[in-house]
């Protein structure tokens, strides 16, 4: 059967996450790999906190890889099978390319946390928000933006499901949106804790150190292929695969084209791979045909390979 894995990002992050995978060694070590690379211990991080500290940008983009990466090896060395296709929502962009052999895991650590650390010098703190509509077509999200804008920024920033849209952009106008946005009949607008407005143009600054830095980077050619967030194309070469990073940054997340596109190659099953489960409800959502699973834990990680 084709199927395709994904990876979260930002927003599946909680203490204890890890604890579902006690008993799989290649989390552990993962987790220590990373602790090691930054000089940081990550696994009390995660098992202890304090919240705010695993929540802040810097800390969870690491976390956050470091745990798709063990629990995509610990699927690995139980026998499960190597998936056809691979994407990532936003920062499960840099796992899915670990994954793909692209990326070694040290330097994706090393990147990720350059990257949340250009993303939040961006804006300042307090200054950007984030929010969820639901239950609201995306042209009417897109006007509701256009309305409450005013000459700061607001724009649509994650494409996740049919009536599921996430804003980002200035909290003054990310507001005002949320109450446009309920005006056009969005069932629930949720403001979400998240530390920068990722994925909008207020991004652009970031986008263009990250892009210096990244032409330091080693990066080879996928040997899975990898669907890329802004374009949801396979990026083959270096190059490609910088412009990719580079624009995801400060362009949307196409998270519905992306399993519109899976399901053009033939995918009939995505599991997400890592903490929580954010992205496998969203498949059936998108596409009735597909069937999305989610390897949040020992158990269910066990329960896919049988």
């Amino acid at each position: 059967m084709t199927w395709a894995m994904v990876f979260p990002g930002q927003g599946s992050q909680s203490i204890g996450m890890l604890h579902p995978y006690e008993g799989l060694p290649e989390v552990r070590r993962a987790i220590d790999t990373a602790s090691a690379v930054l000089d940081q211990d990550l696994w009390r991080l995660v098992a202890e906190g304090p919240e705010e500290s695993l929540m802040a940008t810097v800390n969870t983009q690491p976390v956050m890889l470091a745990a798709g990466v063990g629990v995509y090896r610990a699927w690995r060395g139980q026998g499960g099978a190597e998936p056809n296709w691979l994407a990532g929502h936003s920062l499960g962009e840099y796992t899915a390319l670990v994954v793909a052999e692209s990326l070694s895991f040290e330097e994706a650590l090393r990147l990720v946390r350059f990257r949340a650390e250009v993303m939040q010098e961006a804006v300042p703190a307090g200054m950007g928000a984030m929010a969820a509509l639901l239950g609201l077509e995306d042209g009417a999200v897109l006007d509701a933006c256009q309305e409450a804008a005013q000459g700061e920024v607001v724009e649509a920033v994650n494409f996740n499901s049919p009536g599921q849209v996430v804003i980002a952009g200035h909290r003054t106008a990310v507001v005002r949106a949320t109450e446009a946005a309920k005006a056009r009949g969005a069932k629930r607008a949720v403001m979400l804790s998240l530390s920068v407005p990722s994925h909008c143009s207020l991004m652009r600054p970031a986008a263009e150190r990250l892009a210096h830095y990244l032409e330091r980077v080693t990066l080879i050619s996928p040997r899975i292929p990898v669907l890329h967030n802004a374009e949801v194309v396979q990026a083959t070469t270096p190059m490609e695969i910088r412009t990719a990073l580079t624009r995801q940054l400060h362009h949307p997340v196409r998270w519905v084209d992306t399993i519109r596109a899976f399901a053009r190659n033939g995918c009939k099953r995505v599991a997400e791979c890592g903490p929580g489960k954010v992205l496998a409800p969203l498949v059936r959502r998108i596409d009735a045909e597909m069937e999305g699973i989610a390897l949040n834990s020992a158990e269910a990680l066990q329960g896919a390979l049988s």
